[in-house]
């Protein structure tokens, strides 16, 4: 089944509203802030920079961002509504913040309009990348920079052993709802075919055990996807789910994604 993230706006009201919440779980997980902080910290923003988030979500970046330094101006784009009424609910209180429906393959602002551009885990959903970041070529100035942070999905797990029940899960969320699982390790090259120098590039290594707020919803995710597919029945989904759970609460769990940051200047 392709990522749902492809088809998002026809995805069911339920099913988009179910991955808002999880955007902003993930948002609020201090591992993650840590991980945003420490890549948004290597931009050099100018004064007054005007910034791009694509693929914002309900926002979570775009709303860090906006409290940034010497930022000025702050668009984030999404192709779905849902994500982006959330996104303008949780934002209101920012006057610098905006936020703008439309896709990453064909972003609908003047060249040269942006200083900073930033896909905090887009690329991997998207089916065509290259294009992505050609446009985002082409509305940075030059000398603007180009922000990449993303999963390296094809290192998601929950093994603590040789066939550990938990990686169907792991393996299922990568089906279902990442495009292409490999693409934080292309970034550089991707970049460079798109016309930028790449300055930076970075490892990020996040784990959780004892209270893995964010990795449930991956578990859970990968559970019911295959449970929907009738690929297992709806008791072995929920006992997927229950063994998450029962894990951590023994201090048992293990679970882990890999994420790569890429910063590029665009020439």
């Amino acid at each position: 089944m392709p990522d749902i993230y492809n088809t998002i706006t026809e995805a069911a009201a339920e099913v988009t509203a179910r991955i808002a919440e999880v955007l902003e779980i993930r948002a609020a997980e201090p591992q993650q802030r840590r991980m945003l902080e420490t890549y948004l910290a290597e931009i050099p923003f100018p004064a007054d920079a005007r910034v791009l988030e694509v693929g914002c979500g309900t926002g979570a970046v775009a709303r860090r961002l906006a409290a940034w330094p010497g930022v000025v101006e702050v668009v984030g784009l999404d192709p779905s509504p849902i994500f982006l009424a959330k996104a303008r609910e949780l934002g209101a209180h920012l006057p610098h913040l905006s936020f703008r429906e439309g896709g990453a393959h064909g972003l609908p602002f003047a060249d040269g309009h942006f200083d900073v551009v930033i896909f905090h885990t887009t690329l991997c959903h998207l089916s065509q990348p290259l294009d992505a970041l050609q446009e985002a070529h082409r509305v940075l100035r030059p000398g603007g920079r180009l922000a990449v942070f993303d999963g390296d999905y094809a290192s998601t797990t929950f093994g603590t052993g040789d066939l550990d029940p938990l990686e169907i899960c792991a393996h299922a969320f990568r089906e279902h709802f990442i495009d292409d699982s490999w693409i934080a390790r292309r970034t550089p090259l991707l970049a460079r075919q798109a016309g930028f120098r790449v300055d930076a590039f970075h490892s990020h290594g996040y784990t959780e055990s004892s209270a893995p707020s964010y990795l449930y919803t991956v578990v859970d995710r990968g559970a019911d996807a295959l449970a929907d597919e009738g690929r297992i029945g709806r008791p072995l989904a929920e006992a997927l789910k229950a063994e998450a759970r029962r894990r951590a609460e023994a201090h048992q769990f293990f679970g882990h994604i890999g994420y790569t940051s890429l910063i590029a200047e665009r020439l």
